[in-house]
């Protein structure tokens, strides 16, 4: 007869083997109690460890990330700007300071390598910024180093978040003197070589600031990462007025070293690379707002008319957000090529958001529903900006997982939204990462830099150009107010602007596109004696631009809704366009004080230009902003009257001639 019973219910009823009392178990085995057990190989043991290792490494880069990202909402960046010859070859030393009693603690310094604009990461506080010219070196502040500082000194209140703008001043050549006593050590230990934070700092490929270990901690401690690194834009080789710039930008927990294969087969003889730098895992807006600073500033002291964009991955929003949010600053770019760029968000962003022990911050604004991917298309890329999708195909073809390059999903970078704008969508074989080392992919990429540069210069060559000479009437209390030309084209046009400086008087701009314009200067906390004036620019010629500022009194601010705890992060901008901010409707702006009482209401068209308000100092309101001229030095206090938000009443010391720090200013709910 057959026996029925399980195979397993058989070897229950089979007798224990007899082993040899403190002998090896046959075969590698060990009792447990009357069961069988495998002795753990080298193998296995191997593989429990380094996935205990692993675990623990995660923890702590969780714990970083966590804490780095609780420094980031309690902190703030000071910017501004630095006015001052530069004495021989000697870095320039930007600081903050707070006082413990009447001892100077130094909170974060920063080094430039010459005058103009600086970034200091700071606590929420108060505190006082100066500067000098480190001569010797040695980041110790000496007798006989040129320095100045903000005020006389002015404290600056940091609140915790976001930046801190407009916080500019001079150091003389002879210097001044400052609180800051000689003989202060800037930091505790000082590196080999103090290198250069400033935009257009010359560097190449092979610095240590681009080692991949330092892009990673600026992906899991963006916070970190910034403080002693920063962000920026460098140069491969000093500036040069006659080649295209092409401005790089790396994706997530990249480097500029990523683009060393695209960079040595561009046409160096016609074009320059310039590389962005950036903490990828900080909120993309701030890092689209960190752009625009270094852009600004670049364009003030070289005055480019053309600028080029290259960006891969996620480095591709930062550029789309700079051009939809700041499109009206930055005229000059004219092309971006993005590669693999994420258009519609990672799903594997929002399932971090919603599972992670700690969130890195740019996973936020990646999430495909959330409001920074959402932003990017609210209105259309400017037509004067030729737009390229380059994008790879080869990918992990699991079944389980949808089409993707590898690394995002196909339905994301051939997202309708772009698509519809491109000018072209070339496919490659390439994956996420592949697609900057590949041969078609530049040889395809290289044809459209060519054919763009021709069609720039053919531009340029038609054009005409404008010599501005301008002069302050009045003993300057500070830095002088640096002027904006506002150049309007008479019928169709959008208005050109360009950022000066002081020093710039004299120089000759352009080459501009052939045309009829009406011209004029101004400048905050100033007013200029002659604006509209009507110019006639083509064939190479040269017109001319004069004007003298008198002191003004200004008063003037963004106004926007108080944003939610996440989107206070260190470098996250206040303006209208912030993600997350909600349209305020604004139903009055009164301004009281010195005898004065004026109100505004928005204008109804949002869409209006407001450069003539602007330029002929007339009081205006476009909805989220407003400008109050010619006001009395004295003290005023703003009203702002907006549907379900609380009454807010900002206050402001005017001394006409002097320019103030720009202004955000958060309305709260009801």
């Amino acid at each position: 007869m057959t026996n029925t019973r399980p195979r397993a219910a058989m070897r229950r009823d089979r007798p224990p083997r007899a082993r040899r009392a403190g002998g090896p178990s046959p075969r590698g085995r060990v009792a447990a109690g009357d069961r069988d057990v495998a002795a753990p190989t080298l193998i296995e043991r191997t593989r429990t460890t380094l996935v205990a290792v692993c675990c623990v490494v995660m923890a702590c880069a969780f714990s970083k990330l966590k804490t780095d990202v609780e420094q980031s909402l309690e902190s703030t960046v000071i910017v501004g700007w630095i006015d001052s010859p530069k004495p021989a070859d000697a870095p320039l030393i930007a600081l903050a300071y707070t006082l413990d009693g009447s001892k100077q603690v130094i909170v974060h310094h920063t080094v430039l390598h010459e005058a103009g604009e600086y970034e200091l990461v700071v606590p929420g506080g108060r505190y006082y910024v100066c500067a000098y010219w480190d001569l010797n070196h040695n980041l110790t502040y000496d007798a006989g180093e040129p320095g100045g500082q903000y005020g006389a000194p002015d404290p600056v209140a940091a609140t915790a978040g976001g930046v801190l703008q407009g916080i500019h001043f001079r150091v003389p050549p002879g210097g001044n003197a400052i609180a800051l006593p000689h003989g202060v050590q800037i930091a505790e230990a000082r590196p080999e070589n103090l290198r250069s934070r400033q935009a257009g700092a010359v560097v190449s490929l092979a610095d240590a600031r681009f080692d991949a270990e330092l892009a990673r901690r600026g992906w899991w401690e963006p916070m970190d990462f910034y403080r002693e690194i920063g962000g920026n834009i460098y140069f491969l080789e000093p500036y040069t007025p006659d080649k295209v710039p092409v401005l790089f930008i790396h994706g997530a927990s990249g480097t500029p070293r990523d683009w060393e294969f695209m960079i040595t087969r561009l046409d160096r003889t016609r074009f320059q690379p310039w590389l962005f730098y950036y903490p990828s895992g900080s909120r993309l807006k701030g890092t689209s707002h960190l752009l625009l600073w270094k852009l600004l500033s670049l364009h003030t002291k070289y005055k480019f008319d053309v600028l080029f964009i290259t960006a891969h991955s996620m480095g591709g929003l930062v550029a789309r957000s700079l051009i939809v949010d700041h499109g009206h600053l930055t005229p000059y770019v004219r092309l971006l090529i993005a590669l693999a760029t994420p258009w519609g968000g990672a799903r594997m962003a929002e399932k971090g958001v919603k599972r992670s022990p700690a969130v890195i911050p740019s996973w936020i604004d990646m999430q495909p529903d959330g409001d920074f991917i959402q932003s990017l298309y609210r209105q259309s890329m400017p037509e004067n900006i030729s737009f390229y999708m380059f994008t790879g195909h080869r990918g992990d073809r699991n079944p389980l997982k949808r089409n993707n390059d590898g690394a995002i999903a196909l339905s994301s970078l051939l997202d309708s939204r772009p698509q519809a704008e491109a000018t072209m969508n070339y496919a490659f074989s390439e994956d996420h990462a592949s697609i900057v080392r590949s041969v078609a992919v530049v040889e395809q990429y290289n044809a459209v830099l060519q054919l763009h540069a021709s069609e720039a210069q053919e531009a340029r060559a038609d054009g005409g150009y404008l010599s501005v000479e301008f002069r302050y009437d009045y003993p300057l209390p500070g830095p002088a107010p640096r002027p904006i030309l506002v150049l309007r084209p008479v019928g169709k046009g959008a208005p050109v602007r360009v950022d000066l400086s002081a020093a710039d008087s004299g120089r000759q701009l352009g080459p501009f596109p052939s045309g009829e314009y009406v011209a004029s200067l101004v400048a905050p906390s100033v007013k200029p004696d002659q604006f509209d004036v009507k110019i006639s620019l083509s064939g190479g010629a040269t017109e001319t631009l004069r004007s003298t500022f008198t002191p003004d009194g200004m008063a003037f601010g963004n106004i926007v809704a108080a944003a939610p705890a996440q989107d206070q992060a260190v470098g996250m901008p206040a303006e209208q366009h912030r993600p997350g901010t909600p349209q305020v409707n604004v139903r009055t702006v009164t301004l009281r004080g010195a005898g004065i009482q004026r109100s505004l209401r928005p204008h109804p068209d949002p869409n209006r230009d407001f450069y003539g308000d602007l330029v002929s100092s007339t009081d205006y309101c476009s909805g989220d902003y407003f400008h109050f001229f010619g006001l009395p030095a004295g003290s005023y206090q703003v009203e702002i009257v907006a549907d379900g938000f609380r009454r807010h009443i900002e206050r402001y010391r005017i001394v006409p001639g002097k320019p103030m720090p720009t202004r955000s200013i958060a309305l709260r709910r009801h």
